[in-house]
């Protein structure tokens, strides 16, 4: 259409060129117009092109993919977040019922709490990061001392234990006395009053899920993933059903594999050097390759995660910090690993026939931004599932939630 009226408008110019200044006048703001009505369309199909396109220049991807970014925006220009969220409906719904692998984080009401302040002084050496010790704001107005301090908690109402056991005999007025095992055992002490394990079943549960097992890291995440070695691994205690494992799938895929178990990187410094990002703003002589732990993690597509013990929700740190780092695990553990994680964010290593299909489908995964950008779509699309209960009852959230227990049974009058 626009190429009949040009055409037209420059006969309009031809023909009246001498007699009349007008006409001439006319036709060319004509032709003008025609021209930057097809540039602006011209520019709308080049502005269209690029939308559906990749990544600015800088970061395409010509030979396959090693940016993240760039599989995120192919995955959301073939599937999306909207149908992520259809096919995971169910897990959008907070409100549904919450899997019985994990506890209520608020399975009590305002009129149970009895004391309006709890103080739990932590004793002996224990797993328990520092960063823990708090004065908490908690639900319904209590407030929670939690503290390795004798001086702050003068008279407290618990004594928490992990690594030494509770005295045997305690006298009413006495501190509670807490006991926290996170093993797989879940071997309780012949005396406490509180049982605190990884468990629903247990007196309080404090999963693996939250931020407080490993405080002292580096933050970067790579956007970059390698292109060649395509999972991570690492262990330092050689248990022989983890060593087993290990062994046999990694010979089948491209690995780096830090620590002291099957190490192929030439030591267990290597990650400061490899990555030097990843280092921590400390003296060199502080340096430690688990402050680099994420960092390095964060540079790999996958990350093979294999608990010592294959029990009944022990789902550990080892799943949890390949999410933190932005890879995808491959995981060997607990059978109801899926009460515990995002949906669609990891690769069961049992529910293949073999190592070595395990080990083809991640080849397949590794080669492909959208089956890879699936296993990051929870997280683009802000779909938790039952990691928001398992976040819920984490080691995080445990001083709230042991302060609330305590006030409801009456402190240490219990």
């Amino acid at each position: 259409m626009l190429g009949k009226v040009k055409e037209a408008a420059v006969k309009m110019m031809l023909s009246y060129r001498k007699s009349s200044g007008v006409y001439v006048g006319l036709g060319c703001s004509i032709v003008l117009s025609i021209f930057v009505v097809e540039m602006f369309m011209h520019f709308g199909d080049l502005h269209a092109a690029s939308q559906s396109d990749a990544l600015p220049s800088i970061v395409r991807d010509p030979e396959g993919f090693t940016h993240v970014g760039v599989a995120l925006q192919k995955w959301d220009a073939h599937t999306g977040c909207a149908r992520f969220r259809a096919k995971h409906e169910a897990d959008l719904q907070r409100n549904r019922s919450r899997p019985q692998a994990l506890q209520d984080a608020e399975a009590f009401s305002c009129e149970d709490l009895r004391l309006s302040h709890v103080s739990v002084l932590v004793r002996g050496w224990t797993w328990i990061p520092d960063a823990l010790d708090n004065l908490y704001s908690c639900k319904c107005g209590l407030t929670c001392l939690w503290t390795k301090s004798p001086v702050l908690a003068d008279n407290p109402e618990a004594a928490l234990y992990e690594t030494t056991r509770p005295p045997l005999y305690r006298r009413k007025g006495e501190p509670l006395r807490v006991y926290l095992d996170l093993e797989p055992g879940r071997n309780p002490s012949s005396a406490q009053d509180i049982f605190v394990t990884y468990h629903a079943d247990d007196d309080l549960q404090a999963t693996y899920a939250g931020n407080s097992f490993h405080n002292v890291r580096s933050h970067f995440i790579s956007p970059i993933k390698d292109k060649e070695i395509l999972v991570y691994w690492s262990s330092s205690r050689c248990v022989t059903e983890r060593q087993q494992i290990a062994s046999r799938f990694l010979s089948n895929i491209p690995h780096h594999s830090f620590g002291k178990c099957l190490n192929n990187v030439g030591g267990l410094q290597r990650e400061l050097e490899m990555y030097p990002k990843c280092e921590l703003p400390v003296k060199k002589d502080n340096a430690h390759w688990s402050h680099a732990l994420h960092c390095s993690m964060s540079h790999y597509k996958f990350v093979l995660a294999i608990e010592n013990t294959r029990t009944e929700s022990y789902v550990t740190e080892k799943l949890f910090y390949a999410l933190d780092a932005g890879s995808v695990p491959i995981y060997f553990g607990a059978s109801n690993v899926w009460d515990f994680v995002p949906p669609h964010s990891i690769i069961e290593g049992y529910k293949f026939s073999s190592l070595e299909s395990l080990a083809s489908y991640v080849k397949e995964v590794a080669s492909d931004p959208l089956l890879y950008a699936e296993y990051h779509a929870w997280r683009h699309c802000g779909v938790m599932g039952n990691y928001y209960w398992a976040r819920a009852v984490s080691l995080d959230s445990l001083p709230c939630r042991l302060c609330s227990h305590i006030s409801k049974i009456g402190g240490n009058n219990f």
